[in-house]
């Protein structure tokens, strides 16, 4: 092959490299437009899986790398005047200066065509002559904006800023500093990466960049390899304490925004893009140039094991892609995570370090506790401690208080629609349905979506609390849940407005019925979606009207027995489409302004106030955001939030979207969560309201994780528990829990223990020549290079 490669960085040397190796007939030329000796950065970080690829890839590089490498697997994390350490991490970090240079001579060793200080040819001239040509030429790749018809880039430009600083001083693990500052949060994320100093960033929100006055320097033009001199002074003073008399080294070094690059493709023709042109993962998860150099790896394996370029680029594509989609999610947690780290300033230092610890959701309480058990413990005592308990327990089966209900655990069945109701009286399958989840161990059962009114339901198939009937029926349900369990149990109520007179979810979800509709209202005559009803506007009228089905929903739920009462102001329902100006177009007093569309949410809250108990508490769902352009931000959420606790509602269910038909949701595991997180943080926990997170969360390990890093105080599980009704038990079981949060009904005892299951549970025989507590020192491995300086002396030559 002839190919051509744009971009002399590591990810386009190893590629030549690789290439070369696999069959050196191949003719490789690299166009880099630096000087060789020109690098930007100080530090980076591998994992042990990238090395293991590059072990078996080219074991000279290999070698000289793993020589160079300073190792360690602790993180220190300083806030609030305490440093927590963590262990069982493993992290190898080198110079990118000695990486850069190791690749440079091994390409040219192999006989790559590498042409430093030069512009590469126009591109169209290179994929004529050429087989195939790479372009690795970075985030601002100008031949991935030449063809951007065909790789079809999204660049995401984020709002935080951070500068790329080092220092001489070399730290023994990888150093989070955490500082509340007068003009807000900042941090530093540093690590050694030699013998001789250490990677220093340092990131903050713009609000507090400015605040700050490192603003001062905004509209200065700084020439390449030239550092912003008076930004990096007032870091050297803010950080004076965290720098301990050490020296900050610039590189380049100014402010940037950090963007997350995608591309719905890849390739165009015989070019195909590589490492920060094809994607970018943020700095807090990964490396850059550890992806480019995973990107490589498979893409020469790719050429070699096919015989066209076309198939060798589609396998390409095919492999990378799912791996870098998994980086790129964790790497958006992450960095929105710190992006919001100001909301987090007076946590708990032990739950803030979970919380930290925790924010791409790959680590978790479970792997955490494989990682460093002394910590995990620490995590658990002090839950706890915050939680009011005198017993160490998983973070599910600690209790709550939501008001003044007690819930004996903070497992929530969320409120799901059964479509199995007849004249929306409940029957004998929702007290199966019901009765059983209480039966398996929640700390709160919700109903499904409990219609104030005959037209207010959604199909024909749905729940009410409209008549006496429904009442005495639902009373039945309420009296088997607490003669049976420790549960409570709580009613949803709610009005489907626009989503009315549609199909049951099997025949057609939100689909119009073929017969027997009836009238649906809105705030405006907007339907839902294409082939949707058109609702009628709703006037003053109709608005007392629902306003007075709500309190009279709300006795009947009293008079039934549940204990506490939901208002469903979420999913494109009648009190959530006035709440979102993609449903609410009207010019009066209910409309336009968030706070007149919030008006009628918070009059039905108040009436609905006044006819239930005062020692029953009120909560209500909301839709966080809604997925779409000119909808509902997680911002209006906030004030959203606030005003529903002003008025007096004691916790916030937090999911998001339905509000349109053409939603775009980014759907993942807890896609939801940070929304609960939020909004707990920002505006529920000072006033006491619990936050109850839902979406996608279906583990134990999850629910924990959530719980201990303080991102919600309840986790509402839907389809988990129609897959598991004794989800809860079951949970318990599998975490060896006994104790007060998981009550098993007498007859169900003896399933208290997990049963065997073949080999996986025989008894083992002892193979360790040393107990956990003596291998304590490679949980905590730190960098001291001076123990190291004799295998320096071992590095071959190439």
């Amino acid at each position: 092959m002839k190919i051509a490669v744009v971009g002399g960085g590591p990810g386009g040397l190893y590629f030549a490299s690789l290439m070369k190796q696999l069959d050196p007939s191949h003719e490789v030329t690299v166009w880099e437009r630096n000087a060789a000796s020109d690098t930007f950065g100080f530090g980076v970080v591998f994992s042990d899986e990238t090395l293991g690829g590059i072990g078996n890839a080219d074991t000279v590089i290999a070698e000289y790398m793993s020589r160079r490498f300073a190792r360690w697997s602790d993180i220190d994390i300083h806030f609030r005047g305490q440093m927590h350490t963590v262990g069982g991490q493993g992290f190898a970090a080198m110079s990118r200066k000695e990486l850069l240079q190791l690749l440079q001579r091994r390409a040219i060793e192999l006989g790559v065509d590498v042409r430093f200080s030069t512009i590469a040819p126009d591109v169209d001239e290179l994929s004529a002559n050429y087989d195939l040509v790479l372009a690795a030429d970075g985030l601002n790749s100008a031949i991935r904006t030449r063809f951007a018809e065909s790789f079809k880039p999204s660049l995401d430009a984020r709002t935080s800023k951070y500068m790329w600083l080092g220092t001489d001083q070399v730290f023994e693990a990888f150093k989070f500093f955490v500082k509340e500052t007068d003009a807000g949060t900042m941090q530093i994320h540093g690590y050694p990466y030699s013998e001789t100093g250490s990677t220093f960033i340092v990131e903050m929100h713009e609000d507090v960049w400015r605040a700050a006055g490192f603003d001062e320097t905004q509209h200065e033009v700084f020439a390449p390899g030239v550092s912003d001199d008076k930004a990096v002074a007032k870091v050297k003073e803010i950080f004076a304490g965290e720098l301990a008399g050490y020296n900050v080294l610039t590189n380049n070094s100014k402010w940037i925004n950090f963007t997350t690059v995608r591309n719905e493709n890849w390739r165009h023709e015989n070019i195909v893009l590589l490492g920060d042109a094809a994607h970018t993962a943020h700095f807090s998860i990964g490396s850059g140039t550890k992806l480019a150099m995973e990107d490589s790896l498979a893409l020469a394996a790719c050429l070699h094991e096919h015989e066209s370029v076309d198939a060798a680029l589609e396998a390409y594509e095919t492999e990378r892609r799912p791996v870098v989609a998994s980086t790129q999610r964790a790497a958006q947690a992450s960095l929105e995570w710190f992006e919001n780290i100001g909301q987090y300033k007076d946590q708990d230092p032990v739950q803030f370090c979970f919380n930290l610890l925790t924010r791409s959701r790959r680590i978790t309480y479970e792997n955490l506790k494989l990682r460093d058990t002394d910590f995990a413990a620490k995590v658990d005592a002090d839950f706890a401690r915050l939680a009011g308990s005198a017993e160490t327990a998983p973070a599910m089966f600690q209790p709550y208080k939501i008001g003044e209900l007690e819930l004996v655990n903070r497992v929530v069945v969320s409120p799901m629609d059964m479509y199995s109701a007849t004249d929306g009286v409940p029957g004998d399958f929702h007290l199966v349905h019901l009765g059983s989840k209480a039966m398996g161990g929640a700390g709160l059962v919700m109903t499904e979506m409990v219609c104030v009114s005959e037209n207010g339901r959604i199909t024909p198939g749905c729940t009410g609390l409209y008549n006496d009937r429904q009442a005495s029926a639902w009373k039945r349900i309420t009296e088997y849940v607490h003669s049976n369990s420790n549960a409570k149990i709580g009613a949803q109520i709610g009005h489907s407005g626009r989503k009315g007179s549609t199909r049951l979810m099997w025949e057609g979800i939100d689909e119009p019925l073929e017969s027997g509709n009836w009238e649906v209202l809105a705030p405006s005559a907007i339907p839902y979606g294409e082939g949707c009803h058109v609702p009628v506007e709703m006037d003053r009228v109709a608005m007392d009207t629902v306003r007075d089905q709500f309190v009279a929903a709300a006795r009947r739920a009293d008079a039934a027995g549940f204990d506490l009462l939901e208002l469903h102001a979420a999913h494109g329902y009648l009190l959530s489409s006035f709440l979102s100006p993609l449903a609410n177009g009207r010019t009066d007093e209910y409309g336009g302004s968030l706070e007149n569309r919030l008006r009628y949410p918070l009059e039905v809250l108040d009436a609905v106030r006044k006819a239930w108990p005062a020692h029953k508490p009120i909560g209500v769902r909301i839709s966080a955001t809604d997925w779409t352009e000119g909808g509902n931000t997680e911002d209006d959420a906030l004030a959203i939030a606030a005003a529903f606790i002003d008025h007096g509602v004691k916790s916030i269910d937090v999911s998001s979207g339905q509000i349109v038909r053409n939603e775009r949701p980014a759907f993942g595991r807890s896609y939801q969560t940070p929304f609960a997180d939020k909004i707990r943080n920002q505006v529920a926990a000072a006033a006491g309201v619990a936050v109850i997170a839902v979406g996608a969360i279906s583990s134990y390990d999850d629910v924990n994780s959530i719980l201990l890093a303080g991102r919600a105080d309840l986790v509402a599980l839907g389809r988990t528990h129609l897959y598991n009704p004794q989800w809860t038990l079951q949970a318990a079981a599998e975490q060896d829990y006994v104790g007060d949060g998981a009550t098993w009904p007498l007859p169900f005892r003896a399933g208290r223990r997990k049963p065997p299951s073949a080999r996986t549970d025989a008894v083992r025989p002892r193979l360790s020549l040393l107990k956990e507590n003596e291998l304590d020192e490679q949980v905590h491995l730190r960098w001291t290079p001076a123990k190291d300086k004799a295998t320096k002396n071992l590095v071959p030559s190439i």
